[in-house]
């Protein structure tokens, strides 16, 4: 179930979004689907299907919807605060894409066609140690071993991977909530919505009960392939530019590029794409726009009209404070 993805940004928009008629239609494959999670769920809980516990603390970042909604960034800012906090952190990723489904380490400078596109992000901006696994029980294991000073494990999405047990449990939401209410296929959840967590994270939304404020904020431009070759958004003024998207979002990524009083034609592609130098040639264009996340499967084109644009999270401090406090009063495994 986790491994589930978008089908497409216009179908989700169309349907997932909102009740529609295909909606309907797919609801009795949704009840099914509500039973499948509800039967395996359970089936951990009476410990049918095992699952481990680690010897240090598990925080794991997720998503009860399908699709992007800022979990990547969201991952990088709470391990910085707990690195601030005297922690040292370590970061397990799924590695959707990646080449290879064994534990394996990741690094700054690492290919994403063999490590997956957000964990290079991860490892390049979080200053902790991150690896990736298909089975992230031994994924971690793995993690721990070569990083023994490791007390504590962020997992970057993970949220219904149960055989990993997990201290704290944080959704990340957008601003397009929950969608129609609905589970897949007639709507965008993994799981029920009234499914329990330890808190909510609303990226773009303000804080309501047991739900936490976050926004991302333009940090910056620069050529991909020389992040220290800034470059500014006068530079971009009156030029030709061209914006591709192959995240879950990319109508987010294409109004922050707005709100920075930047022109450009939009080009969305399917979250986590595989771009071909062909696809983003454009004839009639100066630069080309794009995520940290599509740059750092863009650097092997080797172009210097490619400019990546840096986005941070703003959280609010309460998320690592409840973390906090969740992991100092844990039990010994």
């Amino acid at each position: 179930m986790e491994a589930v993805r978008p089908i497409a940004s216009e179908f989700a928009a169309r349907h997932w979004y909102r009740l529609s008629p295909l909606s309907v239609i797919l609801y009795p494959l949704s009840l099914v689907f509500r039973f499948v999670v509800a039967a395996r769920r359970l089936l951990f809980r009476l410990g049918v299907l095992a699952s481990a516990r680690l010897p240090i603390p598990v925080v794991v970042v997720g998503n009860l919807t399908v699709g992007g909604t800022g979990k990547t960034p969201l991952v990088i800012a709470l391990a910085r605060a707990l690195r601030r906090s005297g922690l040292r952190p370590g970061i397990l990723s799924r590695g959707y894409g990646a080449s290879g489904v064994e534990p394996s380490a990741v690094t700054a400078g690492d290919e994403a066609e063999r490590v997956g596109d957000e964990p290079l992000l991860l490892a390049e901006h979080s200053g902790c140690p991150v690896w990736i696994g298909a089975d992230r029980v031994a994924a971690a294991r793995a993690l721990c071993a070569a990083h023994p000073a490791c007390n504590v494990i962020v997992c970057d999405d993970g949220l219904q991977h149960y055989r990993l047990r997990r201290d704290v449990e944080i959704a990340v939401e957008d601003e397009r909530g929950l969608g129609n209410g609905l589970l897949l296929p007639a709507g965008p959840l993994r799981e029920p919505a009234d499914r329990r967590v330890d808190a909510t994270v609303v990226n773009g939304g303000g804080p309501g009960p047991g739900k936490f404020a976050m926004r991302l904020v333009a940090a910056g431009l620069y050529r991909i392939g020389d992040a220290s070759a800034p470059v500014t958004p006068s530079e971009l003024s009156g030029k030709r530019l061209h914006a591709i998207a192959g995240i879950g979002n990319p109508g987010r990524f294409f109004a922050t590029l707005s709100s920075m009083g930047l022109v450009f034609s939009a080009h969305p592609f399917p979250d986590h794409h595989a771009f071909r130098a062909e696809e983003i040639q454009f004839a009639d264009s100066d630069f080309v726009l794009m995520t940290e996340k599509d740059a750092v499967k863009c650097r092997r084109f080797g172009r210097r009209d490619l400019v990546a644009v840096r986005v941070e999270a703003e959280v609010d401090p309460a998320v690592t404070e409840l973390i906090l406090e969740r992991i100092r009063g844990r039990a010994p495994a």
